[in-house]
């Protein structure tokens, strides 16, 4: 690095404070030019309302924001897109009923206004898709597109923009590891190009891979900031998290029940565009086992969790839980814990409160309701309870589920899920997003639920992960199920050759 180092960014003494939280406390950091700035931190730790502060969507208590040494001030996302600063969140920003183009150009004031005429707009769209190597049909409806699709999308729309600052936040979370080579591709260009890359992840393989520096944030401040060169492992996690963490396979003991509890017989079903998703899946999840799920991400595992959830229609083929045709069983939620991928469109009321949000399967029962009317003082020590058993850093049981953090949701996503002890519990992607503490809080919950006799269906993408945590390993590969292996002998790379479309012989 020369000395005459070209500044993008600074943000001074940044703080700022929601009701009961100090979310940012005197934060102090910059970017350079041509350069790719990793921002690690737990869930809850301030990166996110740091960058909203920079994107203009939060205006901070205090402290000072200069870009390429000027000082400015912030006062809307439009402001910041003015002064070249792009931002990818990571819940996408998108309107599902408007084509990818359209979504593009939402907000960009027409030169003609009386006439929408997409041909200029649509020629620049698919010149960045080849220039960055991330296409994109620009006519198709964004509901229509994968995870990501969308991820491309929405750093498209930054790029249409001309962002000279780029915030990526999770950006991996949702990705293939091709699209994430990708993805990294296409980072590495536009910092060639001059552009600054702020990349805020929870995975610390790709942070040492991409990044040129390291910010660690831990309870609103900065811990420290190191050369990618310089960092550890051991180094970061214990900057992250303030002690050492593993993810190292978990001891367990041996399965004391081995009677099926999910028994799924030549199920067949479809994905939203009308396709076969799944084709003839034949499983068992026993209680008293963790069985994973490995493959690439749009191979089948979400309509797969859907079917056995009954959020997804079978077009063949027979789902029991405890010897009971899934219909009936879902008329009681108690049976089966859900997990699903998607924390905030499906899992969650987003404008209830944590204590709402904790009691929305069990309202009508006592003691949350009697008479017909709802007991919140009940209400409200069941969320105590939880919020502390679970962890769940949030100021009250009465703010919001919107306003905690990605990793904060979701625990109140398990808490619900797990605490009335469902015979079955689906975890779908249930590490999504989460940061490296929430991944083994996660986990430990998990193996809890199995070790006290649960059966338990783990979906991820992450190999590593359900490498670590399973009994036994089915990978899937376009709706089938290429194979199976027992979990503490399984091979990383007969599972890749799987999740390819090998088909391998299966490991008993």
């Amino acid at each position: 690095m020369t000395q005459n180092i070209e500044i993008a960014m600074r943000m001074e003494g940044i703080t700022k404070r929601f009701p009961g939280v100090l979310a940012n406390d005197r934060i102090s950091l910059d970017c350079r030019k041509g350069e790719v700035l990793g921002l690690l931190g737990e869930n809850g730790a301030g990166k996110t309302t740091l960058m909203n502060i920079l994107y203009g969507l939060h205006q901070p208590d205090s402290g000072k924001i200069f870009i390429e040494g000027k000082e400015v001030k912030i006062e809307s996302p439009a402001k910041a897109i003015e002064l070249g600063i792009g931002m990818v969140h990571q819940h996408f920003k998108l309107v599902d009923t408007l084509t990818a183009l359209e979504n593009v150009i939402l907000g960009i004031p027409s030169e003609h206004p009386m006439v929408l005429d997409l041909a200029p707009a649509r020629k620049r769209f698919l010149s960045l898709c080849e220039e960055y190597d991330l296409y994109v049909d620009p006519t198709v409806e964004t509901w229509r597109l994968s995870v990501g699709k969308q991820q491309w999308l929405e750093i498209l729309k930054a790029l249409y923009r001309d962002a000279r600052l780029l915030v990526l936040d999770e950006p991996t979370a949702v990705l293939t590891p091709s699209e994430g080579e990708q993805l990294f591709k296409a980072i590495r260009k536009l910092t060639k190009e001059g552009r600054s890359v702020i990349f805020i992840s929870h995975k610390f393989g790709e942070v040492l891979e991409i990044t040129d520096r390291i910010t660690v944030i831990r309870d609103g401040h900065v811990v420290g900031t190191v050369p990618t060169k310089e960092a550890t492992y051991p180094e970061l996690a214990r900057m992250m998290v303030g002690r050492p963490v593993s993810m190292d396979r978990k001891p367990r003991p041996s399965a004391t029940k081995i009677d099926p509890v999910l028994v799924m017989e030549n199920v067949q079903a479809n994905n939203d565009r009308g396709l076969p998703a799944l084709k003839n899946i034949n499983l068992t999840v026993k209680a008293g086992e963790i069985v994973g799920v490995a493959g690439v991400d749009g191979n089948g595992q979400l309509e797969l969790a859907e079917c056995i959830v009954g959020l997804r229609k079978r077009t063949g083929g027979s789902i029991r839980i405890q010897g009971h045709d899934v219909d009936r069983v879902m008329a009681d939620p108690s049976f089966v814990g859900y997990i699903p991928a998607d924390r905030q469109k499906v899992g969650l009321f987003l404008t209830l409160t944590v204590a709402e949000n904790l009691v929305v399967k069990d309202y009508a029962k006592p003691p949350f309701t009697r008479r017909g009317v709802l007991r919140y003082q009940a209400i409200r020590q069941h969320a105590n309870r939880l919020i502390k058993e679970y962890n769940i850093r949030t100021p009250s049981s009465e703010v919001q589920v919107v306003h905690l953090s990605g990793g904060n949701q979701q625990k109140v996503v398990v808490a619900r899920e797990m605490s009335a002890q469902p015979p079955l519990v689906i975890a779908s992607q249930a590490t999504r997003g989460l940061d490296l503490g929430a991944v083994e809080s996660v986990h430990n919950f998990l193996l809890k639920e199995r070790n006290r006799g649960a059966a338990v269906l783990f979906i991820s993408t992450e190999l590593q992960e359900v490498m670590s945590l399973s009994d036994r390993i089915i990978v899937m590969f376009r709706g089938e199920i290429m194979g199976e292996m027992d979990g503490e002998a399984a091979d990383i790379n007969v599972i890749g050759q799987m999740m390819l479309g090998q088909v391998t012989e299966v490991v008993a």
